[in-house]
């Protein structure tokens, strides 16, 4: 008989033979920044839009913790039709780059590329007669892109799932002579029900319809790794998968396909529910955030984007 329980008979034993573990250096934290004035977000417990004069307050927690890097999403005052505030070089995602970078160089810093922050019907791309259009589209994240560059992002992030952006924004970067600037894609990102409290943070739900045209159909699993396949293909130099925990086949799936760096982004709604049932006494928070977490590691992510962050650096330092 094969005694498997011998190496399970004390936490030094455990610990010693454990497979997979979480570090903080593991964590990206997401931040909202917006134009109007510090607030909760109702739908996100713990988690707030940050005025940029305020920013620095979540900013010295982050670096307190040890978290290396933030993913940044603007939250604009002025909202149009083309999204010119995404590539608006004093847009409040720009500056507050500059912020961090002049304040935290140290600290690493992620621009998410889309135009629904941006846009006032909150879709992803330009839109015509109730059709969201692909190809005028690429042009506008392009120059979102190198501007968010410009200002001194370490790393771009388009999230907008229009085909062929990858490849638009490689060649503006590479032509505005930021050719070290990284792209880290979006590439399978479904079109999920999980995202409810990311537009209330955000501000970018959609005026109409939804945003199944662009965004991958839950179902579909070999369909994702070919997208991750394109994208590498035109440029990308990371991937990221969207959501994580009801998509750990595709994490899994992505990482046995292809030796890059994966991304898992634990998204507001996973965030929210794991709070909702810590705040009714229905579950242990910590150890079911950390499990979660080992999850996303168990299954290949090399790094975690989650709202957790700063809950998961303060545990693993106890």
């Amino acid at each position: 008989m094969k005694r498997f329980r011998r190496l399970r008979q004390s936490e030094a034993m455990r610990t010693f033979v454990r497979e997979h573990e979480i570090r903080v250096k593991d964590l990206i934290y997401p931040i909202f920044v917006t134009e109007g004035e510090t607030a909760p977000v109702p739908s996100m417990p713990g988690i707030h839009q940050y005025a940029l004069n305020d920013l620095h307050e979540e900013l010295d927690r982050v670096t307190a913790a040890g978290i290396p890097a933030v993913l940044l999403f603007g939250i604009p005052e002025h909202k149009d039709e083309i999204g010119s505030e995404a590539y608006n070089e004093n847009g409040i995602t720009q500056r507050a780059i500059r912020f961090i970078k002049e304040r935290y160089p140290a600290l690493l810093v992620i621009a998410d590329v889309c135009l629904c922050e941006y846009t006032s019907h909150g879709h992803c791309g330009l839109v015509h007669e109730g059709h969201i259009l692909n190809d005028e589209t690429l042009p506008l994240l392009s120059k979102a892109a190198v501007s968010l560059a410009k200002a001194g992002a370490d790393i771009v992030a388009p999230s907008d799932m229009m085909d062929g952006r990858v490849a638009a924004i490689r060649q503006a970067l590479d032509d505005g002579g930021l050719a070290l600037t990284p792209i880290m894609s979006y590439s399978a990102k479904f079109a999920s029900g999980y995202y409810g409290p990311f537009r209330d943070a955000a501000g970018s739900a959609p005026q109409f319809g939804d945003r199944r045209s662009y965004q991958m159909d839950v179902p579909n699993g070999r369909e994702a790794l070919r997208e991750i396949e394109d994208d590498l293909r035109e440029g990308a130099d990371m991937i990221i998968v969207k959501p994580a925990l009801g998509y750990l086949d595709i994490l899994a799936r992505s990482r046995d396909a292809f030796d890059v760096f994966t991304v898992a982004y634990n998204v507001s709604g996973e965030y929210a529910m794991v709070k909702a049932a810590a705040q009714n006494g229905w579950i242990d928070e910590k150890r079911i955030v950390l499990e979660n977490m080992l999850s996303l590691k168990r299954a290949g992510a090399d790094r975690i984007i989650t709202y957790h962050a700063l809950d998961i650096a303060r545990w693993l330092g106890d």
